[in-house]
């Protein structure tokens, strides 16, 4: 039985990579926006708003601010992009591919700083003795800005090669393996 349940998977892996590749971008596109959103929305609520940051908290962080405060939510967060990033990867092929790639290599950064704050927030031993959980890179730039910039700099690649891999060129659609692509006479969007 545990045989199976090994077996199955892989199947599943390359199904989302030919021909549910479309639809599986889709669903992931869904959720990296949403989260994006959340974003965009603190940003607003700081900077246009006027609200202090602790207030700042996006839109569902309005109504359950411990999502907001849990490192496992924004770790979690993390964790699942990095997963859909390496899960979707073999389904794109020549520049759509580097693109992807190129979001990859950025969330894997940022997986891993999110690592380094849940670390802390399960130890309860913030890096340099700083009073909160603290990033590598948030030593420099504030949290909020610094998630606002990573969350921008993997969507930006990624949605290039979205766009990318749904207009191949002819070398590149003839390697595909899903139904993405659309017909070669296609004009516009």
């Amino acid at each position: 039985m545990a045989t199976e349940a090994v077996t199955a998977s892989p199947v599943k892996v390359s199904a989302l990579n030919s021909r549910y590749h479309k639809a599986g971008l889709g669903v992931f596109a869904v959720i990296v926006l949403a989260h994006w959103a959340e974003h965009i929305a603190q940003a607003i609520q700081i900077w246009v708003l006027g609200w202090p940051i602790p207030e700042a908290r996006g839109v569902l962080g309005v109504p359950f601010p411990w999502l907001v405060k849990s490192e496992w939510m924004h770790y979690g967060y993390a964790l699942l992009m990095l997963i859909g990033l390496i899960i979707f990867r073999k389904g794109f092929t020549g520049g759509s591919r580097t693109w992807w790639n190129t979001a990859l290599v950025i969330q894997i950064w940022h997986h891993f700083e999110h690592l380094l704050l849940l670390s802390q927030a399960l130890s309860g031993s913030n890096l340099l003795g700083r009073p909160v959980p603290t990033s590598i890179i948030q030593l420099l730039v504030p949290r909020v800005e610094l998630h606002l910039f990573y969350n921008t700099i993997v969507f930006i690649p990624m949605v290039i090669a979205m766009v990318r891999h749904l207009r191949p060129r002819e070398s590149e659609r003839a390697a595909m393996v899903c139904g993405c692509a659309r017909p070669a006479h296609a004009h516009g969007w």
